[in-house]
């Protein structure tokens, strides 16, 4: 029973913090906070393990680990606190000033976003004391000998009146806790007008249109994903639990450091830019051998190209630092953002603004570059400077300074294990090496020569390429391997890496059986 005791106050703290939290910043909850720390600290191979375990649902996994954690945290300090009080005490005020902790370090956050883990700790120890009292006076109760009938009947109605004030307060302040957390996100979400704001924005048409997408860029393969990935099953990988909420009007994105000219755009700026739009096919440094974590969009920014231009970078500098607001950076080379790429500021995301959990208002796209020193969502400052002279975020847990992507195709059709008839059996799937573009796609079956396949129509070199196959499948297990060459001409890899430091590479091989 200490230990529940323990638990319904450490849910008490969460709730409290929830509820008061959302007249502050949202990234001030306690979760939020501790999370968004262990992310900063997770070494690069476990963070690695967790996307290609969970993929997208990397957050969500997080969450129920660290729910876990507190859990049994929490009745550790039950039992302590109700055996000495005094060390229950501390050992609350401990696990209180790390959550304060995690949170006033957080970026964008002020020291007043601390109250709500402190009220929130101060209301836990609260009712850990309350909960406690009752079992206190079941420990108070003497036991009484066999013979002396009248005061054991007396203990136990003391010892059963104790048990069910316990469980009666438990129980209420349980609901309660619930109640308050989710009083405490309803309220949030009442008071952030930002998804209101962004379903009211309305983009302005481009100054150059993206070029039309060809007949024939989608596989004729059933099974094989769409060509365009919708907004809603793009994927997501990032270093945020929770999502920045920016009023468009607060915005700012401010340009410096090594240039002549420094340089500050609004919201507003950008709109009344000559903005461009571009299909673009972005890819996760974390995507594994035959990974889903890519994804092709139609964008609609301003080219960064033309802020650099007025911002004159001096002589010596290589490197684009830039910075989301809340902390992450990325580190891009300086003359991939110059050439003639569609590098852009998007503020568009397939004809609509950029939804809020993929950089609303205003986030980076790159092409040939992994998202982790490109694609920077909800950014705020751009600084122009040397890689000697700055390190980003994930450069410096032990990934790349410079991430161009490499060459990759996958089956995605039939998937691995599948149970497929014998006969013709179509394999169809997706392939890319943006800047580069994809000349061929081959495949091998079993150990037999590689055979080209039949590639859809290119729409660009920046955007992916769908492949399809007839295959006359024969009884019993076969292996079926993909490879692509560039527009270069160089064929993928067939040595294996992992994603760490720069991208996997490796040739997918799915095993299928054939009925």
């Amino acid at each position: 029973m200490a230990a529940l005791a323990g638990v319904v106050a450490a849910a008490v703290v969460l709730a409290v913090a929830e509820l008061i939290g959302a007249f502050f910043t949202a990234r001030a909850t306690p979760l939020f906070a501790l999370g968004s720390t262990f992310i900063d600290f997770t070494p690069p191979g476990l963070k690695d393990f967790a996307i290609a375990t969970f993929g997208t649902n990397d957050k969500t996994a997080l969450f129920v680990g660290m729910g876990l954690t507190i859990a049994v945290l929490a009745c550790v300090l039950g039992v302590v606190a109700y055996r000495k009080w005094a060390l229950g005490v501390l050992g609350v005020l401990f696990m209180g000033a790390v959550i304060v902790a995690c949170v006033v370090t957080r970026a964008g956050v002020s020291g007043a976003d601390a109250i709500p883990s402190v009220l929130g700790t101060v209301a836990g120890l609260v009712v850990l004391r309350l909960l406690l009292v009752p079992l206190w006076g079941l420990k108070a109760w003497p036991e009484a000998p066999a013979d002396q009938a009248a005061d054991d009947d007396a203990r136990l109605r003391g010892e059963g009146t104790s048990r069910r004030r316990f469980f009666a307060a438990a129980g209420i302040t349980a609901v309660g806790a619930g109640i308050a957390a989710t009083g405490g996100r309803l309220l949030g979400a009442a008071r952030s007008n930002v998804a209101r704001a962004r379903e009211a924005l309305r983009l302005p048409s481009p100054a150059k249109a993206a070029a039309a997408v060809p007949p024939g860029v989608q596989s004729p393969v059933s099974g094989v994903g769409p060509w365009l990935t919708p907004n809603g099953e793009f994927y997501r990988i990032d270093t945020a639990l929770s999502v920045p909420e920016i009023n468009v009007d607060d915005w700012e994105l401010r340009v410096h450091g090594l240039v002549e000219n420094e340089v500050t755009l609004t919201f507003q700026d950008l709109l009344d830019a000559n903005l461009i739009e571009s299909h673009v096919t972005l890819t996760c440094v974390s995507n594994p051998v035959g990974g889903n974590l890519a994804g092709n969009a139609k964008w609609l920014g301003l080219p960064i190209r033309e802020v650099l231009a007025r911002a004159k970078p001096k002589d010596g500098a290589d490197m684009v630092l830039s910075k989301s607001i809340d902390g992450f950076t990325a580190s891009t080379p300086l003359e991939v953002l110059q050439d003639g790429r569609d590098a852009m500021l998007a503020v568009g995301m397939n004809g609509e603004p950029l939804p809020l959990e993929h950089g609303y208002p205003v986030r980076m796209v790159v092409p040939g570059l992994y998202g982790f020193v490109s694609a920077t969502k909800w950014v705020v400052d751009l600084e122009v400077t040397r890689f000697a002279d700055n390190k980003a975020y994930w450069t410096n847990r032990g990934w790349s300074e410079r991430g161009p992507i490499k060459t990759m195709a996958r089956v995605e059709v039939p998937k691995s294990f599948a149970k497929v008839p014998a006969g013709k059996v179509a394999v169809g799937g997706t392939a890319w090496a943006q800047t580069r573009g994809i000349a061929k796609v081959e495949i091998q079956i079993d150990n037999g020569n590689w055979v080209e396949t039949t590639l859809s129509t290119e729409a660009s070199t920046i955007t992916w390429r769908q492949w399809s196959y007839e295959w006359d499948a024969t009884p019993g297990p076969h292996y079926i391997k993909v490879r692509a060459t560039d527009g270069t001409g160089e064929v993928q890899t067939d040595q294996r890496a992992d994603p760490v430091p720069d991208g996997a590479s490796g040739w997918q091989s799915v095993m299928v059986t054939v009925q």
